[in-house]
């Protein structure tokens, strides 16, 4: 009997062959090479399903690491270094990240043919959401308390990372349209930095689309109370899959940092209940039910219990949760039509990830999650 073939998750609940090739053997063991603590290849333990990049968990004679390959049109050397650069600055402040590697020359990633490669040590804690789509919700309520204070927690430990934000590149959450004076003026800056979305919209009037979506939420106004809130560099997909956890519940390790950038707390947390409190992979035209309101008020309250959010910021999150997501569904139908070249993902990203998640909002269960978020 051959090998299982490896499956990675799809954008539905399914799972699909993968878009990157799984790792090798001969070339985890090539890699590692280039990074003197990292030891002597002996085996391949398991492979991530995560879709936009390729990971395993490898074992050596020194001990267990994760390793990390990206195509060279997504990461390079130095965008990984900003990155690894804020996970150093939130690890030196006692914020449970990983511990990544260094190369013989000093840096935090390597570069072969299509490939940039990031190696780090296996971080502590149980991986109880291994296998779990990330936009599904936690277990129990005490896990989404403890990642809301977690969260918190991050916030308070990036304050003092200066870096600015990244330059246009896929797969990143950033935060430039919704703070904008003009944000569909933004918006045309964005689409133009980026060749592939630019040509994916080609074909239709999305200036009117994002127009109307802008006005149906007040988007000016939003823009105005957004901009005040300070810059800081946040995780931006902080769901349960993303966290690794102790035998009493509690958050052991934070992973996964490609989506960060700076953006602002509140942003970051409108993303974590954009992620946990809403189960969209149930969405469907004849099932709008779909939220989980005890899941946001627990995420919420482990939050506020490290970091206090007044009023005022309870009533900006509530406005900003319905939008947080336009950046990044605008990032993923780049990947997905300029990289990828799939249409079709590309169209699933635009009109049922953009637009239909936003328009959610507006139904009953998603009036009544935003009063949650914004009320108790």
């Amino acid at each position: 009997m051959g090998d299982p073939v490896h499956l990675v998750h799809g954008m539905g609940t399914g799972l699909e062959a993968p878009s990157w090739p799984a790792i090798a053997h001969d070339e985890a063991q090539a890699v590692l090479a280039m990074f003197p603590e990292a030891g002597r290849l002996e085996t391949l333990d398991w492979h991530s399903p995560r879709p936009f990049s390729s990971a395993a968990l490898a074992q050596t004679d020194r001990g267990a690491l994760f390793l990390k390959r990206h195509h060279r049109r997504l990461r390079s050397v130095a965008g990984l270094a900003g990155e690894h650069a804020f996970i150093a600055h939130l690890r030196a402040r006692g914020v449970p990240v990983v511990d990544v590697l260094a190369t013989r020359d000093g840096a935090s990633a390597f570069a072969g043919g299509d490939w940039v490669w990031e190696v780090h040590r296996k971080a502590q804690g149980l991986d109880l959401y291994r296998d779990r789509q990330s936009w599904t919700p936690f277990l129990s309520l005490d896990h989404a308390h403890a990642a809301g204070a977690a969260l918190a927690r991050l916030h308070l430990a990036a304050q003092g990372f200066v870096a600015p934000a990244r330059p246009a590149l896929p797969l990143v959450t950033s935060l430039s349209i919704l703070t904008a004076a003009d944000p569909l003026a933004a918006a045309e800056d964005y689409v133009a930095a980026r060749a592939g979305l630019a040509d994916y919209l080609s074909g239709r009037d999305w200036r009117h689309e994002l127009a109307a979506l802008f006005d149906g939420f007040a988007v000016d106004r939003l823009a105005e109370d957004l901009a005040r809130e300070p810059g800081l560099w946040t995780h931006n997909d902080w769901h349960p899959s993303n966290l690794l956890w102790t035998e009493a519940g509690d958050v052991a390790s934070v992973l996964d940092f490609g989506l960060s950038d700076r953006t602002c707390a509140l942003h970051d947390l409108a993303t974590a209940l954009e992620r946990c409190a809403v189960r969209w992979l149930d969405l469907t035209p004849d099932r709008q039910d779909v939220a989980e309101p005890d899941a946001a008020r627990a995420l919420l309250a482990g939050y506020h219990a490290v970091r206090p959010l007044s009023v005022e910021d309870r009533a900006l999150l509530a406005r900003l949760l319905p939008l947080v997501h336009v950046e990044f569904a605008m990032s993923e139908a780049d990947y997905f039509h300029g990289v990828l070249a799939r249409k079709g993902d590309a169209d699933l990203a635009w009109d049922s990830y953009l637009f239909g998640h936003a328009h959610w909002f507006l139904t009953a269960p998603g009036r009544d999650l935003l009063d949650v978020v914004a009320r108790g």
